[in-house]
C-alpha cells in the first residue's frame, strides 16, 4: 500500500541537514538522544522555513501574474482607443456635403 504524501512529511534530505547540523554543534557529554532531539527541532525549522518560502514564492507569483493582467488589459485598451480615435468619421464629410448643398440651393434660388 503506498504511503500518503503528508504536508507534516520531512524529507529525507532535510533530516540529514539537521543530523549533520546537531552533530555539528554537539556539546561534549550530549547523549545520542539529546542530538536526536536538537535534529528535530533544526528538521521543524527547516520544514517552517521551506514552508514559508513557497507561500512567499506563492504570493509572488500571484502579484507577477495580476501585474502582466493589468498590463495586458492596459495594452488592449490603448489599442482600442487607439483605433477607435483612427477610425474616420462621417460627421464631418456630411456636413461638408450639406453645407456645399445647401450653398448651392440659395444660389440657385436666389
Amino acid at each position: 500500500m503506498p504511503r500518503k504524501h503528508n504536508k507534516t512529511d520531512i524529507s529525507e534530505q532535510t533530516r540529514h541537514e539537521a543530523m549533520t547540523v546537531a552533530k555539528g554543534t554537539q556539546k561534549p557529554g550530549q547523549t545520542k538522544e539529546q542530538t536526536k532531539l536538537i535534529a528535530q527541532g533544526i528538521e521543524k525549522g527547516i520544514a517552517e522555513y521551506k514552508k514559508r518560502e513557497k507561500q512567499k514564492a506563492r504570493e509572488r507569483d500571484k502579484q507577477r501574474k495580476q501585474a502582466l493582467k493589468a498590463q495586458q488589459n492596459a495594452t488592449e485598451t490603448g489599442v482600442t482607443e487607439e483605433l477607435i480615435s483612427q477610425s474616420p468619421s462621417l460627421l464631418p464629410w456630411v456636413l461638408l456635403v450639406a453645407s456645399w448643398v445647401g450653398f448651392f440651393a440659395l444660389e440657385i434660388f436666389r
